[in-house]
């Protein structure tokens, strides 16, 4: 088909029209339309990594180029993500920089400070102390003034392990003291704990002076070795002690906190705390436990008197943790700015109570004792106590053990009870003193056993609680572990008697001077023992009894518990022998019943003392039950008036004798009646016969 050629031109010119007018509403490329007008497009943000990993986009209007970053390069300056791309420059092998030492000791002022000189080294520098000066071997550091002086022994009654000790540390301390000093922190470590180990166990600490020396000594020995260590934690333990050093060094102070923690304690503090004011490139922090220390319980135990009042006079501190010591670099330690937190494992797990309390207290020098100033206890449970403390020292805890008053219907039950004892005590003295017909060795027995009880009960009621005076004191103790000692025996003499009447026909009685041997004799023979062994047992702040230091409470329970075996294996053989006799034939009824009925009274003695003395274990304890308290003073008071009944008032001879006397005293008193009576009659009859007389001479 042909088209006309007028048709064609027509349509050409359509066309063309058409082009015009859409190249007139259409943007360039790099821009994109809105509305009535084209905006360039930011290549760089529509997509971010258009130039690789190691350029810069950079936007222009209707583009964009690339530049690469330092250590790379490009075929161009600038390109685009289609025309270039950034590859690394190897330095090493086109030598395009060229590296120069820095001198420190010019570029970075008081790089060594004022007490040495710096020398610069190719990529390095030293600084050489001073005389009188060290950094410790720490040929980067400040360089600080150093004294060895504290490692002098002023006193002729140093121990000799630390005179060698001290000669030591003073040894290492000069050669530090110049400018070719060098570390040897961890063998002066070793040897530090060696001879501490060596003092702790030969129990060298023996006063507060003594104990003021050592722990200066492990304080400064300590700031001398810290800044030598070369590993940034350090953690030794030997048999007796267990340390944990933290070291740190920088051109700058650190900063955030630092744990230190042995088996028995923790300290935590800042580094800031640690360096003060004033850093010298190094920083150290220490922790030293002591696990032995606690040997030394009475003079550990003291505490100052910081409280004038009187309840806080009466209290008793016992250590219930390991003694640990707190070393830092910071010089000045006596006022810190922000506290340091020590966390306590105690001895003895026990939770607070009415009667004790726990207390953080570090050991003040200049009196001798432990202080509470400057340490409070924040936390407290059963098995650990948290401390927090505005200065350092060696630090401990303590329970603060208060006297818990007795009730007073306590009192009054044992003061009652207990003169009611006296007094039954008293009557059974007289009864088998004077009684002649129950006259014989258990009679004897029974006479010495009731004044025992009854001196022992006297001192009891007059001067358990007199510890105002400490001499006094320990003499009401020493008699009260005699009497009450003594008492058993004589029990155990009776269980003797009775098995020799049981099983023995002829020479069933006792010398008396065997009686006397074991009834006095062998309570004598332990007091003495127990008073050379440990002399200040005798009496404590609390009671005048055998103090539980030591165990020293068990120079009378051991005796006690021997006795109550041996006396209950003899009354075990008596009933069966007394079994066989009554099955026997022909038995003598009336004198097994008697033994019968001595053996069941002497049983019942025996489980009546001995069972007071089984609660009396929680009497003196510092925390007691008070079920077992008022059994204790129950059984105690009234033990004389049940000894009464069972041998004076259940014994029909003794009966007898009583009823005899009583029938004496009144026929006495009716007859002295009767006399005076008759008397009177007969003075008032005198007169009248008289006047008879008179008047029949008269008549």
């Amino acid at each position: 088909m042909v088209v006309p050629n007028m048709d064609l031109k027509r349509a050409l010119l359509l066309l063309g029209l058409f082009l015009m007018f859409s190249e007139s509403h259409t943007c360039r490329i790099g821009f994109k339309q809105r509305k009535n007008s084209c905006d360039d497009i930011d290549e760089c943000v529509t997509d971010p990594g258009l130039c690789g990993d190691h350029a810069q986009c950079f936007n222009t209007p209707g583009s964009y180029y690339c530049n690469c970053n330092e250590g790379f390069r490009s075929i161009t300056a600038n390109f685009t993500a289609t025309s270039g791309e950034c590859r690394d420059i190897n330095e090493c092998t086109e030598k395009t920089r060229e590296c120069r030492d820095k001198d420190e000791c010019k570029g970075v002022p008081d790089v060594c400070g004022t007490n040495a000189n710096c020398s610069n080294h190719q990529g390095s520098y030293s600084c050489k102390c001073h005389e009188g000066y060290s950094n410790y071997g720490n040929s980067q550091s400040k360089c600080t003034e150093m004294s060895c002086d504290h490692f002098e022994s002023d006193t002729e009654d140093t121990p000799a392990k630390l005179k060698t000790l001290l000669a030591l540390l003073r040894s290492s301390c000069e050669s530090l003291r110049g400018p070719n000093s060098h570390q040897i922190g961890e063998q002066l470590l070793e040897n530090l704990f060696t001879s501490t180990d060596e003092l702790l166990s030969e129990g060298n600490i023996a006063d507060g002076k003594m104990l003021n020396q050592f722990l200066d000594t492990v304080e400064n020995s300590m700031r001398l070795i810290g800044p030598q260590l070369k590993q940034p934690v350090t953690r030794m333990e030997t048999h007796n002690t267990f340390a944990e050093v933290a070291v740190t060094r920088n051109q700058t102070p650190p900063s955030g906190r630092v744990t230190l923690s042995t088996d028995s304690a923790l300290f935590r503090t800042s580094w800031e705390t640690v360096v003060g004011k004033s850093y010298p490139g190094f920083a150290f922090a220490a922790l030293v436990s002591y696990k032995d220390l606690n040997s030394t319980s009475d003079l550990l135990h003291k505490m100052s008197n910081e409280r004038s009042d009187d309840k806080e006079r009466s209290v008793t501190y016992q250590l219930n943790s390991k003694v640990v010591t707190a070393v830092v670099s910071n010089a000045e330690t006596k006022q810190l700015s922000e506290s340091v937190t020590l966390v306590f494992r105690h001895v003895e797990e026990r939770a607070e109570s009415e009667g004790m309390a726990y207390s953080c207290v570090y050991w003040d020098e200049t009196e001798g004792a432990w202080s509470g100033r400057g340490c409070k206890r924040t936390e407290s449970n059963s098995t650990h106590t948290v401390c927090s403390c505005s200065h350092l020292s060696s630090f401990a805890v303590l329970m603060a053990l208060y006297p818990v008053q007795d009730s007073f219907d306590l009192v009054l039950i044992t003061r009652v009870g207990l003169v009611l004892s006296l007094v039954c005590l008293f009557l059974c003295i007289l009864t088998f003193k004077f009684c002649r017909s129950i006259q014989g060795t258990r009679t004897s027995i029974h006479l010495h056993l009731s004044i025992c009880l009854f001196i022992a009960d006297l001192v009891f009621l007059c001067g358990i609680t007199s510890t105002h005076n400490q001499v006094a004191c320990g003499i009401v103790a020493g008699l009260l572990h005699f009497f009450f000692l003594s008492a058993f025996c004589w029990m155990l003499l009776e269980g003797v008697q009775l098995y020799r009447m049981v099983v023995m026909v002829f020479h069933t009685t006792l010398k008396h001077l065997y009686m006397y041997l074991v009834g006095y004799g062998v309570p004598l023979f332990v007091i003495i023992i127990s008073a050379i062994t440990f002399p200040k047992g005798y009496g404590t702040d609390r009671h005048c009894w055998l103090s539980l230091d030591h165990n020293f409470i068990w120079s009378f329970f051991a005796p006690v518990c021997i006795i109550v075996i041996l006396n209950s294996f003899v009354f075990i053989i008596t009933v069966w022998k007394l079994a066989e006799k009554f099955s026997s034939l022909n038995p003598d009824l009336s004198k097994l019943r008697n033994i019968r009925g001595f053996t069941v009274t002497a049983v019942a003695q025996m489980c009546i003392l001995g069972g007071m003395w089984v609660f009396g274990c929680f009497l003196f304890q510092e925390e007691g039950t008070q079920v077992a308290l008022y059994l204790f003073t129950i059984l105690n008071s009234f033990q004389g008036a049940l000894i009464f009944i069972m041998h004076c008032l259940l014994s029909k001879p003794v009966r007898d004798e009583y009823c005899k006397l009583i029938t004496s005293i009144c026929s006495l008193k009716e007859k002295k009646y009767s006399e005076f009576s008759t008397n009177q009659s007969s003075n008032s009859q005198q007169p009248l016969r008289s006047h008879q007389t008179t008047g029949e001479s008269k008549i």
